[in-house]
């Protein structure tokens, strides 16, 4: 039913046993466990992108968390229209909450996948998707620490005689590695939690999420180790290393970019505002003194009294007669009456 899963899962995990398998030999422990580690390492390298872009998503949810709640408090009883508006800001602001899942919706099948492929290696078994008998019967036979890749603790007797091991050796490796994978995942957490702002940490809702990733997954990890074979437990502690690793890369490479942006938003507005007592210029009126542009007409002065001053006689270019026109009279009109004013009687 799920073989479009297992088949790629498989094919991934035995191209890594052939490279490891001529390092330390097709049936050594170390091969196999490698195997496994670098199915996850090739796995979230696929999903790094994605893992980027979720940071970044949920970098903008953060900005625009005030006005979601605004949203909320505006329409209280109206649910349908609280999604609506909320995934019209979610357009605006180019975020898509389902890219936000993504990775980890995609490492579930993986999981699922790897626990039935390996459940499926058992003394005895033929092909196994693409692992042929031999392939088979070296995981079967290869130990790590004395303890099959197969094994859990819980593990019946019977089947654990059939592997031949001890349950005691599953233990002894089994517990250091459900410890560490248990530790490594409330690490990762706390590292994703903070880097969370204050207006989702207030969020009933992401706290509860908080708590959940910070206290009931790690003991979740810790509890199912007593059920998961060892090489689920490499899987696991394998994956939340890579995760803590990219999360530090991711983070301070985001933060890089915004305090750059940051920077360079200061020094335009820098470069633009007016430099310490300096005055700033108007530029639609030209400086006092100044000629005016070519074609411009020069306006009179004002006189003491606030009225233009006459312009001043000056010899006609053709006839060198004086020009004693006085501005804003008609030429031939008298200056003892004034226009429109009649005599009184």
């Amino acid at each position: 039913m799920l073989n479009f899963i297992y088949y790629p899962v498989s094919f991934i995990l035995w191209c890594w046993h052939w490279v490891f398998g001529k390092v330390f030999g097709e049936a050594s422990g170390f091969a196999w466990a490698l195997a496994v580690i670098f199915l996850v390492f090739t796995l979230r390298a696929i999903l790094f992108k994605p893992f980027v872009g979720q940071v970044r998503s949920m970098r903008r949810m953060q900005e625009f968390a005030p006005e979601m709640q605004k949203i909320k408090k505006k329409y209280p009883n109206d649910r349908q229209r609280q999604a609506q508006e909320m995934q019209k800001l979610q357009s605006e602001h180019g975020v898509n909450p389902l890219g936000g899942c993504l990775p980890m919706l995609v490492q579930i099948p993986v999981f699922i996948g790897l626990f039935h492929v390996l459940r499926s290696f058992k003394p005895g078994w033929g092909e196994v998707y693409f692992f042929d008998k031999q392939g088979v019967d070296s995981f079967v036979n290869a130990k790590l620490f004395g303890t099959n890749l197969s094994t859990f603790i819980t593990m019946p007797s019977d089947q654990l005689a059939q592997f031949g091991t001890e349950r005691l050796n599953v233990i002894l490796v089994s517990v250091p590695l459900m410890i560490v994978a248990s530790i490594a995942t409330h690490f990762t957490a706390r590292h994703s939690v903070a880097r969370q702002n204050q207006a989702a940490l207030d969020n009933p809702q992401t706290a509860i999420m908080n708590k959940l990733t910070l206290w009931i997954f790690p003991l979740g990890v810790l509890a199912g180790g007593f059920f998961f074979p060892v090489a689920i437990l490499l899987y696991w502690l394998s994956n939340n290393a890579w995760t803590l690793g990219q999360q530090h890369f991711v983070y301070k490479r985001i933060d890089a970019e915004e305090e750059e942006k940051k920077a360079t938003a200061v020094e335009t507005r820098q470069a633009l505002a007016p430099k310490p007592g300096a005055k700033p210029v108007n530029p639609k009126k030209p400086a006092p003194g100044a000629k005016p542009a070519n074609g411009a007409k020069r306006m009179p002065t004002a006189g003491p009294s606030g009225a233009p001053k006459a312009a001043s006689p000056s010899a006609d270019a053709t006839n060198g007669t004086a020009n004693t026109e006085i501005p804003g009279l008609t030429p031939g009109r008298s200056t003892s009456k004034k226009p429109g004013s009649k005599k009184r009687r």
